[in-house]
């Protein structure tokens, strides 16, 4: 019997991207921007981006509005697994709220957690992360 000594094909972890967020209302589209030029260049499809663009949007607009100026936001894509972190400089923690229908606003989180696999946040020095990650077909 043989055996075949072909090498084993091993994934390698995208580089990750860390996009770098102005002080002002352009955030979210200058992120989205980044994130699915990043995710195309990996070989998604166009079609697969929709859900990883509007939570992008969501969590950068999060940190803008309840946060202490959104930094920045990381990317990093493994074996289908997506995640997103975005920093922001303030200490207070996100808090999942139910909708209201009377409001118009405050859906932002709701709609990470509807989208995502799982989100969360975490402090670290200088601030916090806010994080969401996504399952996607391997590119």
């Amino acid at each position: 019997m043989t055996m075949s000594k072909m090498p084993q094909r091993t994934a390698v972890p995208s580089a990750p991207l860390t996009v770098l967020l102005p002080d002002d209302v352009t955030a979210p589209a200058r992120a989205r921007h980044e994130v699915r030029a990043a995710l195309l260049g990996l070989g998604l499809d166009e079609w697969q981006l929709d859900d990883v663009l509007l939570a992008t949007s969501e969590l950068v607009t999060n940190a803008f509005e309840h946060g202490e100026c959104p930094q920045r936001l990381e990317m990093s894509y493994f074996e289908g697994q997506l995640t997103l972190r975005v920093h922001d400089s303030g200490s207070r923690l996100p808090e999942l709220r139910a909708p209201s229908p009377a409001k118009a606003r405050s859906r932002g989180l709701v709609l990470v957690q509807a989208l995502s696999e799982y989100w969360g946040f975490e402090s670290c020095p200088g601030g916090k992360f806010v994080w969401a990650v996504f399952r996607l077909p391997c590119a």
